[in-house]
């Protein structure tokens, strides 16, 4: 493997990164960092936990000069992954004299003006909140150099391509960009095309969404037992555990019966203020909690290297969904654990999913001796789903929008500005299918 000393960075940069622990590259690493460096646009394809934020976070502190203002801008699709990616740049930069601002919804606006008022060079935001403040002209993109879209299909899936056009159509044209996605729809390709410059392609890990590396079982057991069941298999964890539930109600219930249960549990969803979601994320990277219990939100933005065992408590509604919750173990080549627990309700689900699993599948019925009996109903139900998003199977009761399109309830007032094309706007909207009645 390549050394960090054999890609050109600077010395306080190479300090940062021996400060980390960090002696050699990971292959997207080795990869992408001199093509940046070089000034071409880059597009990468890796699964998460490849090390790839570290490949666009060195290529920009390496080019970027104190004291110059805003010259560099990371867009991502969620706080919790903004925040992820502003820590690790100011681990790696934290010789070189360049600051960083983290920019999203949720957080008081008067927070952020005051940090942009003290001078930033970089600005990592999620897209709403970054265009509030091009409005009101706090943050200004003339002297931008490198660009950055991290997580691109989750951002497109998010319905924030029109966002995305917006802000780069008020970049230099002049600029090193580079994109990363674990997946690459139609969409994110003509992205790509109409922002990129020549972009060399890097496709490592592109087919490896089977969490290789990762011990993946499964457990089919009634939607009542499955407590009984987490708390046996916490028990013989000694590292840290996520739990990802479907829903905000369940996960405070689960994140209650821990507490009940004497476990140093917390909590992450979406109906939480952002102060409680910083104060549960603080606790459990800090090691002060052992459990972390959340719902999607966070699949996307947690990066704890302690985490031994990932459960997923209910079979999530997308393919892709799993790969990535599970993807919080196992982190920067280390093994871990993924156990989902499968109710009789989602079996066909689970078997969607199963199929696009390429590695062993423990089957834990079949080791523990547990016997299923599940209602000819529930046999007979075949969902329809493709990767990545799916229509509603029989027994549904409901869902929401979902698919690469905004549903119209939801359509942004900014949608409406005219000119360039929006890639977001799809009338045969796929939708995330309901569960089951039973």
């Amino acid at each position: 493997m390549t050394k960090f000393t054999e890609l050109g960075l600077k010395d306080e940069i190479l300090k940062g990164i021996t400060d980390q622990g960090f002696d050699e590259a990971f292959p997207i690493q080795e990869a992408v960092i001199p093509v940046l460096l070089s000034g071409r646009d880059v597009v990468g394809q890796a699964h998460t936990g490849s090390g790839k934020t570290a490949a666009f976070a060195l290529s920009m502190l390496q080019e970027i000069q104190p004291k110059n203002g805003i010259q560099g801008l990371i867009m991502a699709p969620t706080r919790e992954l903004a925040m992820q990616i502003s820590d690790e740049i100011k681990k790696f930069g934290k010789y070189t004299g360049i600051k960083v601002a983290t920019i999203y919804g949720g957080q008081g606006m008067g927070i952020q003006l005051d940090a942009l008022h003290r001078g930033v060079e970089i600005v990592v935001a999620t897209p709403g909140r970054l265009i509030d403040h091009l409005k009101r002209g706090s943050i200004e993109l003339r002297d931008i150099t490198h660009i950055v879209l991290d997580e691109a299909d989750t951002m497109l899936d998010m319905g924030f391509v029109d966002d995305i056009s917006f802000i780069l159509d008020l970049a230099p044209e002049d600029r090193v960009m580079s994109l990363y996605s674990a997946t690459m729809p139609t969409e994110i390709l003509r992205l790509s095309e109409e922002y990129l410059n020549n972009p060399k392609q890097f496709l490592l890990d592109a087919d490896d969404l089977s969490g290789e590396g990762i011990d993946q079982s499964y457990l089919v057991i009634k939607d009542r037992d499955k407590f009984k069941y987490l708390i046996d298999f916490i028990k013989q964890t000694k590292g840290q555990s996520i739990v990802f539930c479907s829903t905000k109600y369940r996960t405070r219930d689960v994140a209650k019966f821990l507490h009940q249960e004497k476990y140093n549990a917390v909590a992450i969803e979406g109906d939480m203020s952002q102060h409680r979601r910083e104060q549960s994320m603080g606790k459990f990277r800090s090691g002060k909690a052992d459990i972390l219990v959340a719902t999607d939100v966070a699949s996307r933005g947690i990066d704890v290297p302690r985490v031994e065992l990932v459960v997923n408590y209910d079979v999530p509604n997308q393919e892709l969904a799993y790969f990535h919750r599970i993807g919080r173990t196992a982190r920067a080549g280390a093994l871990g654990k993924a156990i989902t627990f499968v109710s009789y309700s989602s079996v066909g689900d689970w078997n969607l999913i199963k199929r696009q699993i390429k590695v062993p599948l423990r089957d834990l019925n079949q080791e523990m001796g547990i016997q299923i009996s599940i209602p000819d109903p529930l046999k007979r139900q075949t969902p329809s789903r493709r990767y990545g998003g799916q229509s509603r199977s029989n027994y549904s009761r409901g869902g929401r929008s979902g698919g690469y399109g905004r549903s119209d309830r939801n359509r942004n007032p900014r949608d409406d500005r005219g000119g360039r094309k929006r890639y977001g706007d799809n009338d045969n909207k796929n939708s995330y299918g309901g569960r089951s009645r039973w």
